[in-house]
């Protein structure tokens, strides 16, 4: 007779749960809680990948590189005995607290001092900037997709036969060649309906060697539109000594990884890990824990045995770096006011002898700052005193003074 193992382990499974045995319930819940984790889904699905007029298959897209947070469903109420399921209600109304029915409700767009109504379609008319796809434009060399040219994270996309068979075999044959003639493609891409449009490089990857959690394919660039890009001055700064750097080389060797590999999927991330954790102490009626457990942290103390005394020394190195650096630039800041201070003492007394008494306020007040004043002649103060109205009668110092003081009266 033939005897099914699975179903003779269901029902001993089911006995135990009937015959109430909590150690098995318990272990099989912790499994369920600790085994959780985020299914990988598509950012896209059968999206359609326009290569040239009349050649288009269809592909999906994934973002690999992606911050994982906890997915919030709902809201617990734990106020009570028992914890419930908090449900959430809202409505619209106006000035007289009057419930306001969706019909009544109309969108509206201000244009200088007047108001300009639109109906439900024509507001979702505004949003529609195409049909949502990839179609590529042209090709480019990849030496020329310059490194600030990255606006946001990237898209890996792989082809599906679902929507057109040979799909796979198409998409092989574009990256194969793009990898051949290291070129990139250029396309306008809108991942979903009512998305904005956006312009993108169809870059290949190589089959990877260390970073095996990324495959290889093409990656969907994004690039900036002329409106995202500045035009910033940069000035080269001073240079690290190679002492410095000799001193960081060996601090980084200390503190490499395994085989000199990162690999993410070997550190959980601990937000989610925090939140499972508290939804396991809910749900088991135990105590909430105080402080998560973060993998992330670095080894403090494990860093310092390897790498302490290497640290104290570069930091020693720095300081008398920084301080050299500063005395000479101090020096070189002083060589340059003592060239410029004569310059502008020249300048300015210039200024003044070939104004005269049309010399401005401004200009006046930077020739007494500067003590340029007494190097003019009696005859060129009076002319300025002469402009302004004052008395020219007195000697140079008296007429300097004079000067003087009708600035601090009319400054």
């Amino acid at each position: 007779m033939y005897r099914d193992p699975a179903a003779e382990a269901g029902g001993t499974e089911v006995k135990a749960s009937k015959s109430g045995d909590g150690l098995t319930l318990l272990n099989s819940l912790i499994s369920n809680i600790n085994s959780k984790q985020t299914p990988k889904r598509s950012y896209f699905s059968n999206l359609g990948f326009e290569i040239a007029p009349g050649l288009v298959i269809s592909i999906k897209g994934y973002i690999p590189l992606h911050r994982q947070t906890p997915a919030r469903t709902c809201y617990v109420w734990l106020g009570g005995e028992e914890a419930q399921l908090a449900q959430s209600e809202t409505m619209k109304v106006d000035a007289a607290t009057r419930t306001v029915d969706k019909s009544e409700v109309k969108r509206a767009y201000k244009f200088g001092a007047e108001y300009i109504y639109f109906t439900p379609e024509e507001t979702k008319s505004l949003k529609q900037l195409g049909e949502k796809g990839l179609r590529i434009i042209g090709f480019k060399s990849r030496s020329l997709l310059p490194m600030w040219a990255s606006v946001k994270k990237s898209i890996f996309i792989f082809p599906s036969e679902e929507g057109y068979v040979g799909s796979t075999r198409v998409f092989s044959a574009l990256w194969q060649k793009l990898l051949k003639d290291d070129r990139m493609g250029l396309a306008w891409f809108t991942a979903r309906d009512n998305a904005n449009p956006i312009l993108v490089a169809v870059l290949p990857s190589h089959n990877p060697d260390q970073t095996h959690f990324l495959p290889a394919g093409l990656w969907l660039y994004p690039l900036p539109f002329a409106d995202d890009v500045r035009s910033v001055k940069w000035e080269p700064g001073p240079r690290c000594p190679h002492e410095l750097t000799d001193g960081m080389r060996e601090i980084v060797q200390n503190l490499q990884l395994p085989k000199a590999m990162y690999n993410p999927q070997k550190y959980p991330n601990p937000s989610l890990q925090w939140h499972y954790k508290i939804l396991q102490a809910i749900a088991l009626d135990e105590s909430v824990p105080e402080n998560p457990e973060d993998a992330t942290i670095p080894k403090y103390r494990q860093m310092d045995k390897r790498v302490g005394g290497y640290l104290v020394e570069w930091k020693e190195t720095v300081s008398k770096k920084a301080r050299d650096l500063m005395q000479s630039r101090a020096l070189k800041r002083e060589a340059e006011d003592e060239v410029e201070r004569p310059t502008k003492r020249a300048k300015a007394v210039a200024t003044a002898k070939k104004q005269g008494g049309s010399i401005s306020n401004a200009e006046l007040k930077v020739a007494i700052a500067q003590d340029t004043l007494k190097k003019l002649t009696v005859a060129e103060l009076k002319d300025m005193l002469s402009g302004k109205g004052l008395s020219i009668v007195g000697k140079k110092a008296d007429l300097v003074e004079r000067l003087e003081q009708w600035l601090e009266e009319n400054a």
